[in-house]
């Protein structure tokens, strides 16, 4: 399934807010991390009536609870909430039974686990800093490498 496209300018005040407000969490606004300006949800394909979401802060394991903002586009008008959510509690496991990889959404999120969503964009980044990492491994050189006989 591929990863929604849906994206939001973050309501800055409204997530510091939101974020001290955390048991666990950053606490004082120096603490804070700096939020992303823009946010893309992390939901797989969803119809309209679905919320966007978007993780903000993941809690230590003592907290137990991860911020999430959500914001749907209703009557031409964006809405946003923020609320701590468990996460979910999924994990696939591959090769090994005592190994596997959880799902990095909230608990009784809709459709797909996270590791069944797909980015394309972030595969294709990914295969290229791969091919570069190998290139510069093999003596190949990469970007900005001094040409032969310079």
């Amino acid at each position: 399934m591929l990863q929604c496209t849906a994206f939001t300018e973050l309501p800055e005040m409204g997530a510091r807010v939101a974020l001290m407000g955390l048991e666990g969490g950053p606490g004082a606004a120096p603490e804070a991390p700096d939020p992303d300006e823009f946010l893309l949800c992390e939901l797989g394909e969803h119809d309209e009536e679905v919320e966007h979401a978007a993780q903000l802060w993941s809690a230590s394991a003592r907290a137990g609870r991860d911020l999430w903002m959500f914001w749907t586009d209703a009557d031409q008008r964006r809405t946003f909430r923020f609320t701590e959510l468990l996460p979910c509690p999924a994990v696939i496991h591959r090769l090994s039974v005592r190994e596997g990889d959880a799902c990095v959404l909230y608990d009784r999120h809709p459709a797909a686990h996270s590791w069944d969503v797909k980015d394309p964009l972030a595969d294709l980044m990914a295969e290229r800093i791969r091919e570069e990492v190998r290139r510069d491994r093999d003596g190949g050189g990469g970007l900005g490498a001094p040409a032969e006989g310079v």
